[in-house]
């Protein structure tokens, strides 16, 4: 059930005051560039690292990314030509490296501005796998789709909290509605279900009823199409548990006895 290759060969480019800001506006911690890592290393080697910024203005974020080892671009803000210079800046990089480093197959764009749309259609052209990184509300519908995959901050900011616990029979403090921290809004499950099952009957009929199709397949198939999609973003711990719970409600079949989850749609 694991999609992800732990052979790859990763290139990061991140765009800092992007990210920053959109971390900022949605009132996460200060943004740590360590959640991102500790995601990224799952998928294989990060041989490349390059953080993009005027950091000046963004001194505080400077020693966390001395401290994972990227080699920081400064791009000093020239009246308002200064974020645009960070973005050619950027886009040029990474096509160097496309073009003359053929062992890096895969790039991490860290950032969810759409003018990096035509960045990663170019590095897919080329045959590099693109992942997308961003904070949700800040980020471009046309760069994650873009995209192979996309990974929201928000979710790494969520799996890193812990659970807040109290003491049995203790009361609970009302917290001023000023002082709440805002919570994104879980996606509806229900949506999750939709796609494995529109995606499911557009595996069967294009390959037929007489092929085996798979759960590593059904996913692959949804991350083509949806890059951003996320199974624990909608309540469910793996993808399989997901698969388990479209079975239940009698919209797919599964078959697990071979140790390979093969899926079947409904006749």
């Amino acid at each position: 059930m694991n999609d992800t290759d732990p052979n790859l060969t990763l290139a990061v480019f991140l765009d800092l005051e992007n990210i920053a800001r959109g971390a900022a506006d949605a009132r996460f911690p200060p943004f740590e560039i360590r959640k991102i890592f500790e995601r990224l290393l799952v998928k294989g080697n990060i041989v490349v690292k390059k953080a993009y910024c005027d950091f000046e203005r963004y001194k505080e974020l400077k020693r966390g990314l001395h401290e994972a080892a990227f080699e920081l671009i400064e791009i000093p803000h020239v009246r308002q030509s200064g974020k645009n210079s960070a973005d050619i800046r950027m886009v040029v990089d990474a096509l160097d490296l496309c073009y003359t480093n053929q062992y890096v197959d895969t790039f991490a764009i860290i950032s969810g501005d759409s003018d990096f749309s035509p960045l990663v259609s170019k590095l897919r052209e080329n045959g590099k796998r693109v992942i997308g990184v961003g904070v949700k509300n800040s980020s471009s519908d046309l760069f994650i789709s873009n995209c192979d995959e996309f990974i929201y901050y928000d979710d790494l900011v969520r799996a890193g909290q812990p659970a807040k616990k109290r003491p049995r029979g203790a009361a609970v403090a009302e917290e001023p509605p000023q002082a709440a921290t805002v919570q994104p809004k879980r996606p509806d499950p229900a949506k999750a279900i939709e796609l494995v099952v529109s995606t499911v009957n557009a595996l069967t009929e294009e390959r037929g009823a007489d092929e085996s199709i798979w759960a590593s397949m059904v996913k692959q198939a949804i991350k083509r199409r949806n890059p951003g999609f996320n199974e624990r973003a909608y309540g469910f711990s793996s993808f399989i548990h997901l698969l388990r719970e479209v079975q239940k409600r009698g919209l797919l079949k599964l078959d697990e006895k071979s140790g390979n989850c093969e899926v079947r749609a409904l006749e």
